[in-house]
C-alpha cells in the first residue's frame, strides 16, 4: 500500500511538471476582449470522456481505529461528462464499474471478498491552475454483487452473495470524494482519488460494527468535444 502511495504521488507530480511545460500561461492582448478569449478558452467547452484506471481498496472501522484489513486490486471503468458553470468551477459527472473488497487473515484461515458496484460520483471541478484540478463531492454507489472466498490450507470456498438484502448488505451507500487531476495534453488527464463510504455497508442494525469501504484510486480520463 505505502509502494502503491508513493508511485501515485510520483506520477501526480511528473504530471503536474509535464502539464506546466504542455500549457504555459496564455498572453494576454490589449485588442482580445472577454468574449473573444471565452470562446479560444477550451474550459467553456462541454467535455464527455472515457476513464479508468486501479483501485486499491480495503475496509475500515470508523468505531475501532486499531482495525484494519489488506487491500486488495481491483479496477474502475466508464464515462465522465464535465459541464462548465463559471470559471473555474465546473461539474463532472461520472458513471463508473467499480472493484472494491479486502482480505484477512483470520483463525479460520484467509479470506477475501470482492464487491462490483455501480458508482456515480457528482463532483463540483475546481481550477486551481492551468491544467491542475481539484474534485470534491458525493457519490452514490449501487452494489451489484458480492463474492466471498476462504483458504484454508488446500481448500478453497467460494460464496456468491446475490440476495445482497438478506445477506446483510446495503445495496446503496453514499460516499465522499475528493482528488486531483493533471491534464497531460487536451484531451488526456491524469486522476487521483481518495473515496470513503459515509455509511456503514452492513444493514444489521444499530449494534452492527461500522465497516466502511475506502478506496485509492489513480487513473486516466480520455476528454472529447
Amino acid at each position: 500500500m505505502k509502494n502503491f502511495i508513493f508511485l501515485a504521488i510520483a506520477l501526480l507530480a511528473a504530471g503536474a511538471v509535464n502539464a506546466q511545460r504542455r500549457y504555459p500561461s496564455p498572453r494576454r492582448y490589449p485588442n482580445q476582449g472577454h468574449s473573444y478569449q471565452r470562446q479560444r478558452d477550451d474550459f467553456y467547452h462541454v467535455k464527455f470522456g472515457i476513464v479508468g484506471g486501479v483501485n486499491i481498496s480495503n475496509l475500515v472501522n470508523v468505531d475501532n481505529n486499531n482495525y484494519s484489513t489488506d487491500t486488495k486490486a481491483g479496477l474502475h471503468i466508464g464515462g465522465s461528462l464535465d459541464i462548465p458553470i463559471i470559471k473555474p468551477l465546473t461539474f463532472e459527472g461520472e458513471v463508473l464499474y467499480s472493484q472494491k473488497g479486502y482480505r484477512a487473515n483470520t483463525v479460520d484461515g484467509d479470506f477475501t471478498q470482492r464487491s462490483n458496484f455501480i458508482d456515480v460520483p457528482l463532483l463540483a471541478k475546481l481550477q486551481l491552475a492551468p491544467g491542475f484540478n481539484l474534485v470534491v463531492g458525493p457519490q452514490i454507489s449501487f452494489l451489484t454483487s458480492t463474492q466471498n472466498i476462504y483458504r484454508s490450507g488446500f481448500v478453497v470456498t467460494r460464496e456468491d452473495v446475490y440476495n445482497r438484502d438478506a445477506d446483510g448488505y446495503n445495496k446503496s451507500l453514499i460516499d465522499g470524494v475528493v482528488g486531483v487531476g493533471i491534464d497531460l495534453s487536451p484531451n488526456v488527464e491524469l486522476r487521483g482519488r481518495y473515496t470513503l463510504d459515509l455509511q456503514n455497508n452492513d444493514n444489521n442494525g444499530q449494534y452492527a460494527p461500522q465497516y466502511r469501504n475506502q478506496v485509492w484510486q489513480i487513473g486516466l480520463g480520455f476528454k472529447f468535444w
